[in-house]
């Protein structure tokens, strides 16, 4: 005769305080849930309907500034500073976790048109249409700093006069030298009072520089004859050129995948490029109804953020065709410049309006601090999102988003454009001899020529 003791350990069941819940045992075998997949399938429509409701992706606004915000600049060695510069030359130094200044940096005469930081965070670079580049000393927190009192105004520690206006500053990833954007791409070095060297490549200006993160020595810039050029420190010359239809607004380099990079064109596009191989874009990245004005990548380099001129704010993954977030209020204008936090949980805009806004970065994400077992359920949830995203129900819940009727009107008018387009073509085509019309992809076809 066979007996079967049941047996278990006391760690396993037993609670460890009075507080606890109860330690339930779970059978996984599926021939006892036939019907785990639909129950599951609820689950997960629950759950993307609850992204929907939890979703309060705006945090705050920072106000201070008297003028529209033109540009701004992480600080590589803290994670809760941000400088941003104005139309009427002020510098501010930002705490984003108590949104308020910390302290300014006054001197600029004329619009503040390029901030970067060192690789340190010890120094701060400005440029603007004061023909000057402004070296700063940036203060180091302290405990004293947290009461919210302002600190004095900072002096700059150099000022280098030159003989044209600049556009846009850049920091090497790695090094000492950065680069600004005027008549003339100007490679400077921190202890010269003149470029160390200057590349020209046609006569009109340069918009935005960006130096590569893997390779410190390449460099990118945008001009206003409608180019994209490459630059190599270790040469005299330009590497590459390429000329688009529309002009290009910003760089951002993929800080995970080094040779490429995406630009925020003025046609309200975004173009994912290769930098070796530049005749052709890997992704278009369409939504926005006007210019792209600013782009700035994740740390992850799986997402990047991008300000438009129709004054909203979009998140496109780095390999998707459209947008997965899009944020707007009715007070704010016309976005000139955004980045991402250094952890990538947060995103900053600076618009026409002087204010900067602090958004999340995940639009229901659950801020404050969040216990064990609602991890999980977070965790949980995420994992049957992705699992049955491809279910039309899950996947309209997940797209919809509410629009200004300003945007959705201009959007639907795009659309009927785009569609009497095609429609103009594939008539051409009919009545063409074969062979004679080809149609570009729009991957193309927004390139008119790559010079080297």
């Amino acid at each position: 005769m066979k007996v079967k003791v049941i047996s278990r350990s006391t760690d396993e069941f037993t609670r460890e305080r009075s507080q606890d819940l109860q330690r339930v045992f779970r059978n996984y075998d599926p021939s006892l849930r036939p019907q785990e997949k639909a129950v599951e399938y609820v689950r997960a429509v629950n759950a993307v309907k609850l992204d929907k409701i939890f979703a309060r992706p705006f945090i705050g606004a920072m106000d201070g500034h008297v003028d529209a915000i033109s540009c701004m600049a992480k600080n590589p060695s803290q994670l809760k500073h941000i400088f941003s510069g104005s139309m009427d030359g002020d510098i501010r130094l930002w705490d984003i976790a108590a949104r308020r200044t910390i302290c300014q940096f006054p001197g600029h005469q004329g619009a503040v048109r390029g901030l970067t930081t060192s690789t340190d965070g010890r120094i701060l670079v400005s440029c603007g249409t004061d023909s000057t580049v402004r070296l700063w000393s940036i203060p180091v927190p302290s405990f004293a700093d947290s009461d919210g009192s302002i600190q004095n105004t900072i002096e700059p520690t150099s000022v280098y006069v030159w003989k044209n206006a600049f556009c846009a500053a850049d920091h090497q990833w790695d090094g000492e030298h950065f680069a600004t954007g005027g008549a003339q791409v100007d490679i400077w070095n921190h202890n010269r009072s003149q470029p160390v060297n200057s590349f020209v490549w046609g006569t009109d200006t340069v918009i935005s520089v960006r130096f590569n993160p893997g390779e410190p020595n390449l460099l990118a810039s945008s001009a206003s004859d409608r180019s994209i050029n490459l630059y190599d420190l270790r040469m005299d010359t330009p590497v590459r050129k390429m000329i688009m239809m529309t002009k290009t607004n910003s760089i951002a380099w993929n800080p995970m995948e080094p040779i490429n990079f995406t630009v925020a064109n003025e046609d309200g596009h975004c173009y994912s490029y290769d930098s070796r191989k530049l005749g052709e874009a890997k992704c278009v990245h369409k939504d926005h109804v006007s210019a792209v004005m600013d782009i700035d990548y994740s740390p992850t380099g799986r997402e990047f953020v991008t300000g438009s001129y129709d004054r909203t704010v979009r998140i496109f993954p780095y390999n998707g065709g459209h947008s997965r977030e899009i944020y707007h209020t009715k007070r704010m204008q016309r976005v000139f410049c955004v980045k991402f936090s250094g952890d990538g949980s947060y995103l900053i805009s600076g618009s026409d309006d002087t204010n900067l806004r602090l958004w999340k970065a995940k639009a229901s994400e659950q801020l404050g601090v969040i216990l064990p077992r609602e991890k999980k359920k977070h965790e949980y949830h995420e994992a049957i999102k992705k699992r049955y995203r491809h279910l039309p129900e899950i996947s309209r819940i997940a797209r919809h988003r509410h629009l200004p009727r300003p945007i959705y009107k201009a959007a639907s008018l795009m659309r009927v454009m785009t569609d009497a387009k095609k429609r103009k073509e594939e008539r051409r085509k009919a009545h063409s001899a074969p062979g004679s019309v080809t149609t570009k992809p729009l991957r193309k076809r927004r390139i008119i020529r790559e010079v080297e």
